[in-house]
């Protein structure tokens, strides 16, 4: 048997992921929270030359991040190649709704994703949210994926490779894992993914100083220097969250500071907090760990600024690569739908941040996922 290790931080959502994902497979595992214990910490950084989590130690293998298709290589038992009505992509809010949805119209269902709870994971703090005051990201996503765990759904951890039609009219959706499954219809709520900076060299300080989920790494900066990118509301909210962790912050903006006023107001009289606008990150170096950037600021000379780590906030590029014109996108390659979810072709539906719909909020989202799976039960029904 295997030795496993999970070094993780409290409210790091995918490492939750991961431990729930070894707890199904009843992998025994020991945890280590590093985010608390600053030896543990520097054990993880010195054995695995990563700074970021979750990091899990098989024997001698090291696996950065939730990498739902190694796990599954490892310990995952093939998710059964059956016949469904329908398939869910993603398990945000969209999908979960969805999946909810489904259920209620007795709908034999699969949700098919690489994690559970998709982007809202990353959020700090939601504060309009229906119900809730305030509620984090991960908080709230548990409470959907406890709804949809108590219903006829199965959700499977995996990855989406590749969906097209069959000649019969079935969907053949073919996970990561290479597993065929066939559905009646298919609902599309995979969301977005993190944009990175562009900057050359940036995939060699991934988990070496850069990192793209705060809430996972932040606790891991204690004390000291980090820079955050994005002057939006994700940027400002983790900017005044790692204010309370790190020795100082600088925000730094490719424009003006555009978040909501609630964030903009909690700025004011957070003295550690450095706002740089109309810059931009032009330049990373350091030998194994980001320690410099180099900061380009319009009007003004380039400077390079000693820095422990960096947290990008930039925005999302829809997650649909993998679909391969089975339907139709807009320019900025998200899925185009109609009112109700429809997509460019019958039997695919869509919902969520990955769509064409405007404004992209959680409650949005869901409302959007219920739509989708109501449209997908009026199509079946017709279908006979």
């Amino acid at each position: 048997m295997s030795t496993v290790t999970v070094y993780s931080t409290q409210n790091c959502p995918y490492c939750r992921m991961a431990k729930a994902f070894l707890d199904k497979q009843n992998v025994p595992y020991t945890a280590i929270d590093v985010g608390t214990d600053r030896a543990a910490a520097q054990k993880m950084i010195d054995l695995t030359g990563q700074r970021g989590v979750p990091v899990i130690v098989v024997d001698d293998e090291v696996i950065v991040g939730f990498d739902s298709e190694r796990l599954n290589e490892l310990f995952g038992t093939p998710v059964e190649s059956e016949r469904y009505d329908a398939i869910i992509v993603g398990a945000g809010p969209a999908g979960l709704t969805a999946g909810v949805y489904c259920a209620r119209k007795l709908l034999k269902t699969l949700i098919v994703s690489e994690n559970v709870g998709g982007q809202a994971l990353e959020s700090w703090a939601i504060e309009n949210y229906p119900g809730y005051r305030m509620i984090t990201g991960e908080d709230l996503m548990k409470k959907f994926e406890e709804q949809v765990r108590t219903l006829d759904v199965r959700l499977e951890l995996v990855g989406v490779k590749s969906i097209r039609q069959g000649a019969e009219g079935l969907f053949e959706v073919t996970t990561a894992s290479g597993t065929l499954l066939l559905a009646k219809s298919v609902i599309l709520t995979q969301g977005k993914q993190p944009k990175m900076l562009g900057v050359p060299g940036e995939e060699n300080y991934l988990g070496r100083g850069l990192s793209i989920c705060a809430t996972c790494d932040g606790p891991l900066y204690k004390g000291k220097k980090v820079a955050v990118v994005g002057g939006g509301n994700s940027g400002v909210q983790t900017a005044i969250e790692m204010s309370g962790i790190a020795s100082s912050v600088s925000l730094i903006a490719r424009s003006t500071i555009k978040a909501d006023p609630v964030y903009v107001k909690k700025l004011d009289g957070i003295k550690n907090i450095t706002i740089h606008q109309h810059s931009q990150i032009a330049g990373l170096s350091g030998d194994k760990f980001l320690s410099r950037i180099t900061l380009k600021t319009e009007g003004q000379p380039d400077q390079e600024i000693g820095i422990d780590g960096v947290f990008i906030e930039i925005g999302w590029t829809p997650n649909t690569g993998f679909l391969d014109g089975l339907v139709d996108l807009n320019d900025r390659g998200e899925i185009v739908v109609d009112v109700d979810g429809k997509t460019s072709r019958p039997g695919v539906f869509a919902a969520g941040d990955v769509t064409s719909v405007k404004s992209k909020q959680i409650i949005i989202a869901a409302g959007d996922g219920a739509k989708a799976a109501l449209e997908a039960y009026e199509y079946l029904m017709k279908q006979g």
